[in-house]
């Protein structure tokens, strides 16, 4: 007889700003707020792939205090209990172990899956479908699984995963076998040859058994359990240090196992990803907004604040918002961070103008 699927509950973490999209992406309007997937704003995509597994109000959306206005406005529907907030940022580790113990207290049987509000991702069907599957092995092996995509690429951005034996009987899943940092570009080429998968970041598990994860293996988070248990959320993330869950316990736990994705998938992580997830004209370029290019080719042009006109170049991410024109090779964009540590803040954090005829 098929396993039934258990029952679920979804968090998608949605903190920080997305630099890497500056100027568009600000404090005052991260990423997650811009169509970066599709036309609507890759928070609304999260949010409506979430909704496909579980109802709303088994859906939490965890980022900080300041955020939570913006999201509100963005998803009208979702009432005050969708969002919880963190009380600091102390990395996916700590604000994860808290997001299974909030959910562990009032479902102790239930499945959590951990989203993150930046990928892009189709179709939501085959989504689903492999979301469910591995759920099924969480529950039947106590495995905490991750999603496991094969690459199109040798990419240099993302980590890596080396599949071992088969996890359960009756769907497919496969143990960790090793866990492999961002690599360099001749390694990524031989990684993708022997058969090594992304990691994609996305999570399913046991709630209660996570936590006994982080217990056992993860003494910087799990020593101070008990000030959940006792209410005291700010105290806890007072005290935990930031670290990733990828450090704290999914490489250092026996119980790591992964389903391979049957959907196509993309961390959106700077300007350059957008000729992954937009169709390109006929010379390669991808465009958002007014642009006009002439004998240009395999340019990336985001164009929110005024027309940009391009002539006889190749290969630019060019990013108009907010009064401020970025210009960088594609190739560098995952640099970014090193432009904006050096501008005046003043400029970095410049809020998008309203549009014409607002207050």
């Amino acid at each position: 007889m098929p396993q039934a699927d258990p029952e679920l509950s979804v968090v998608v973490l949605a903190g920080g700003i997305g630099s890497r999209f500056w100027p568009a992406s600000t404090p005052a309007r991260p990423k997650q707020l811009l169509p970066l997937a599709s036309p609507r704003s890759l928070i609304r995509d999260t949010v409506e792939r979430a909704l496909a597994l579980v109802p709303a109000d088994r859906l939490k959306i965890l980022a900080g205090g300041h955020l939570v206005p913006p999201f509100r406005r963005e998803l009208e529907g979702l009432g005050d209990d969708a969002f919880w907030v963190e009380p600091r940022a102390r990395g996916t580790g700590p604000v994860l172990a808290w997001a299974a113990h909030r959910i562990a207290r009032e479902h102790p049987e239930a499945v959590m899956v951990s989203l993150h509000s930046d990928h892009f991702i189709d179709p939501t069907d085959a989504f689903r479908e492999v979301i469910l599957r591995g759920a099924r092995i969480a529950a039947q092996t106590g495995a905490l699984v991750t999603v496991a995509v094969p690459p199109d690429r040798p990419e240099t951005g993302f980590g890596y995963i080396r599949m071992g034996d088969p996890l359960s009987e009756g769907e497919e899943g496969y143990q960790v076998a090793a866990f492999i940092e961002k690599p360099d570009a001749p390694t990524a080429r031989r990684y993708v040859e022997a058969g090594y998968l992304w990691n994609s970041g996305i999570f399913i598990w046991s709630a209660s058994r996570f936590l006994e994860e982080v217990r056992l293996h993860a003494p910087e988070i799990g020593d101070h359990l008990h000030l959940l248990d006792q209410d005291r959320e700010e105290e806890f993330f007072q005290t935990v240090p930031a670290i990733s869950v990828d450090e704290a316990v999914l490489e250092r736990s026996g119980r790591v196992g992964t389903v391979p994705a049957t959907f196509r998938w993309d961390d959106l992580g700077s300007w350059d990803a957008l000729s992954r997830t937009r169709t390109p004209d006929d010379d390669g370029n991808v465009v958002e907004g007014e642009a006009y290019l002439t004998e240009s080719r395999g340019n990336v042009v985001w164009a929110e604040d005024g027309p940009v006109a391009m002539f006889g170049v190749e290969d630019l991410v060019v990013a108009r918002a907010a009064g401020v024109t970025l210009v960088a090779p594609r190739n560098r964009a995952g640099e970014l961070k090193r432009l904006i540590a050096r501008l005046p803040e003043s400029l970095r954090d410049r809020p998008p103008r309203a549009p014409e005829g607002d207050e």
